[in-house]
C-alpha cells in the first residue's frame, strides 16, 4: 500500500491531460484503440530515448568545453530535448500519421499529444518511484503538463503538414518546436546553480501553454466535420 498513492499519483496527470485533449476534440473522435495504442506507444519512445540519451550524455561532455553552460545547453538541446522528441515523432510517423482516421488537422494533437503523455508517465513512474510523493506533485504541475504542451506543438505541426500546403516547413517544424520549448526548459532545471534560472522554465511552460491551448483553438476550427469551418482547409 505504500506505493500505491505515489504511484497512483504518477499515472493521474497523465490520464487527466490524455482524457482532456480526447475531449477537445470536438466534431471526430478517434477510435479509443487507436488512442490507447497511442498512449503506450510512448513507452517504447522512452526507453529508446533514455538509451541514445546516456550513450550521447558522455559524447557530448568531451565534445564540448569544460564551460558550464555550454555543456549544459548541449545537454539540454541535443542530450534530452531533440532525442526525446525524435523518438516520439518517429512513433508518430511510423504507426499513426498516415492512417485512415486520421482524417482531420486536430488528430495530430491527439495522437502526439497521447504519445508523449505515454513517454511523460513511464518517464513519471521512475522519477516519483525513486523520490516518492514530494516528486510526484511537483511533477503532476511541471513535467508531465511540459510534455503534454510540447506533443500539441508537434501535433500542430503535423496536422498542418498532413492537410495543408507547405508540408517541408511543417513537417520540420512538428520537430524544430518541440525541441527549442523543451530545451529551455531543460537548460533552466540544469542550471539550477545561476539564481532563479528555474524561473526560465515556468516561463517556458507557460509560454506553451498559451501556444497550445491557441492551437487546438485552430485546429477545431479547421475541422471538415463541423458544419461551418471557420477558417478553409487549402
Amino acid at each position: 500500500m505504500t506505493h500505491l498513492l505515489p504511484l497512483a499519483l504518477a499515472v493521474a496527470p497523465g490520464l487527466a491531460l490524455a482524457v482532456y485533449v480526447y475531449w477537445r476534440d470536438k466534431f471526430e473522435k478517434e477510435p479509443l484503440r487507436w488512442v490507447a495504442i497511442s498512449f503506450f506507444l510512448g513507452l517504447p519512445a522512452a526507453f529508446c530515448a533514455a538509451i541514445v540519451s546516456l550513450s550521447l550524455s558522455e559524447r557530448l561532455q568531451n565534445f564540448f568545453p569544460p564551460q558550464e553552460i555550454l555543456q549544459k545547453t548541449a545537454e539540454a538541446f541535443l542530450g534530452v530535448a531533440l532525442v526525446e522528441e525524435f523518438f516520439k515523432f518517429l512513433m508518430i510517423r511510423l504507426f499513426l500519421l498516415h492512417k485512415p482516421f486520421f482524417n482531420e488537422p486536430y488528430d495530430g494533437i491527439t495522437y502526439s499529444v497521447m504519445v508523449s503523455l505515454g513517454f511523460a508517465t513511464i518517464e513519471n513512474i521512475l522519477y516519483v518511484l525513486e523520490g516518492g510523493i514530494s516528486t510526484a506533485l511537483l511533477r503532476m504541475f511541471t513535467a508531465v503538463p511540459a510534455h503534454a504542451v510540447f506533443g500539441v506543438m508537434m501535433g500542430y505541426h503535423l496536422g498542418m503538414y498532413r492537410f495543408y500546403p507547405n508540408k517541408a516547413y511543417h513537417k520540420n517544424m512538428a520537430l524544430i518546436a518541440p525541441i527549442l520549448l523543451h530545451g529551455f526548459y531543460d537548460l533552466s532545471l540544469f542550471l539550477h546553480n545561476i539564481p532563479f534560472m528555474f524561473l526560465g522554465a515556468l516561463v517556458s511552460l507557460l509560454i506553451g501553454v498559451r501556444l497550445s491551448l491557441r492551437a487546438i483553438k485552430l485546429h477545431q476550427e479547421r475541422s471538415p466535420f463541423q458544419q461551418h469551418p471557420h477558417l478553409p482547409m487549402g
